[in-house]
């Protein structure tokens, strides 16, 4: 199957000011890709480029087999914009119903049943809505029309906890019926629990793409192990991947990069009476990613 985006050696800059530099990427169909970097990073760049709203310094991409700058190619995209300008003095509903007209039709009853899952007012003018409303707004027009393909720029911004959840089950469902995301975001944990996949950007440049689990078993993790008895340092020295290692009679303390296998089989020759692992979240990989020594 084609890639839904394929970008090569994809590059902006703002006179001297490095937008994006060789971006390589490929998403491929029914995934929902993960965008992550902090504010500046370059993520709105890569969004606007895909879009064609911006043209590129040099390289090429596609979306869905094609230009973006086609309309016909335009109508399959669903967006949300980061930043949403919604000033006018009609009510929300009536610019929801305008946009599905444009789009070829759009039936009410699918408008109404979004606002309904978000907890929009859209009787209320555009430009007396809560910049949360607004966010809510902008997520209908988005997925109203169904479309192939979501890019979705910080899309949970201003929303409350309760309309994140079901955002997020929102996209799990166009997932589903086979469609693809990509969600830029610096909110890591809506991310971990959606994604497929996830692209780490830094400073303009592409540092990594993983899928959720390689990046897990990356992971640095704490590890606590309780035994029966006081139990000898020199068996647990030198494992690999183990540092940070604290023993004080029959506890051992560690942490461990990647995976624990060598740890485990080492704690096998005794009796482990208590074991704690903490799990690493997506917050703690991503940052080793912007560490000095990444």
């Amino acid at each position: 199957m084609t890639a839904v985006v394929q970008a090569e050696g994809l590059t902006k800059y703002y006179g001297r000011r490095r937008g994006l530099e060789d971006l390589t990427l490929e998403i491929q169909p029914g995934e929902i890709f993960g965008y992550l970097g902090p504010n500046g990073a370059g993520k709105t760049t890569t969004l606007r480029l895909l879009l064609d709203v911006i043209r590129p310094t040099r390289g090429s991409v596609r979306v869905l087999g094609e230009r973006s700058r086609d309309p016909a190619v335009r109508g399959r995209i669903g967006y949300l914009p980061g930043e949403l300008a919604l000033e006018g003095r009609e009510k929300a509903r009536d610019y929801l119903r305008f946009l599905a007209r444009i789009r070829g039709g759009v039936p009410v009853a699918r408008i109404d049943s979004l606002a309904e899952r978000l907890d929009a007012d859209l009787g209320v003018p555009m430009r007396k809505l809560s910049k949360g409303n607004k966010q809510k707004v902008g997520l209908i027009q988005a997925f109203m029309h169904e479309p192939e393909f979501l890019i979705l720029d910080e899309p949970t911004g201003g929303l409350d906890p309760l309309v994140q959840q079901e955002f997020l089950a929102m996209v799990r469902e166009v997932r589903a019926s086979g469609r693809t995301v990509l969600m830029s975001s610096h909110v890591l944990a809506e991310v971990e629990s959606v994604a497929d996949r996830v692209g780490i950007v830094r400073d303009g440049r592409l540092v990594a793409v993983e899928n959720i689990a390689a990046l897990r078993e990356k992971a640095v993790r704490r590890v606590e192990l309780h035994f029966d008895a006081p139990v000898p340092a020199e068996a647990f020295r030198d494992l690999p991947g183990v540092r940070d290692l604290r023993i004080d009679g029959a506890a051992l303390s560690c942490t461990i990069d990647g995976r624990p296998d060598a740890l485990v089989k080492a704690a096998a020759r005794f009796t482990v009476v208590h074991l704690v692992s903490a799990e690493p979240d997506l917050e703690e990989i991503f940052l080793t990613y912007y560490s000095e020594e990444s």
